[in-house]
């Protein structure tokens, strides 16, 4: 058998209030972010992780600190897992893009691999680095983990991992919820989606 993944997207930031785009830069987390957070623990007592993993991002950390406090385990800081950066469209919402340059946003949108925003990170790199860290994860856990990081870099590593076209990855996974489980199954270069996108209850 393979180990078994619980990714989790973040909680709410006050940037993801607001639908700005926010991806290498620090955003705290709401209160609806916290409470969030505190869910995904709930859910983790339940199931009872053996290990944790994160990103190095401070949104993340915050969001497995209630987690790792109830399970007593030290959550491994994975580097790879942080988020994309957005170039042109970090911090500002699609529609303040398009006022400045409505081209970047309707190449995007057509496809978000070619067609990333001017100044992004590559998303074939980030997906690459993503499912390089999901794998080294999973050959390093002999149970389940409990992995926090982020909604773009999750999704463009689910597609890698799956075998599904990099371009599609908005259109296949519109989006994971904050806090939100999806659940793989991954045992060398196998992976199985199990559950995807599964709301976690408070404590």
């Amino acid at each position: 058998m393979g180990a078994r993944l619980l990714l989790a997207r973040h909680g709410q930031t006050e940037w993801h209030a607001e639908n700005r785009y926010a991806g290498t830069s620090e955003v705290a987390l709401t209160a609806e972010g916290i409470r969030q957070a505190d869910a995904l623990a709930g859910y983790a007592c339940r199931v009872k992780p053996d290990a944790l993993f994160c990103s190095p991002q401070h949104r993340a950390l915050r969001t497995v600190e209630p987690a790792a406090k109830a399970l007593d385990l030290s959550p491994e800081i994975i580097d790879d897992l942080r988020e994309t950066h957005f170039g042109i469209a970090e911090g500002r919402t699609r529609d303040e893009v398009r006022r400045s340059n409505p081209d970047a946003v309707e190449q995007f949108l057509a496809d978000p691999v070619a067609g990333a925003f001017p100044g992004a990170d590559d998303p074939v790199a980030a997906a690459e680095r993503g499912a390089g860290a999901i794998r080294a994860i999973a050959a390093a856990t002999s149970g389940t983990a409990l992995v926090v990081a982020h909604n773009t870099l999750l999704r463009l590593t689910l597609c890698q991992l799956l075998g599904i076209p990099l371009e599609r990855y908005r259109t296949v996974f519109p989006r994971l919820d904050n806090a939100a489980v999806t659940e793989l199954e991954v045992s060398g270069d196998r992976t199985a989606l199990v559950r995807f996108n599964l709301p976690v209850e408070p404590r």
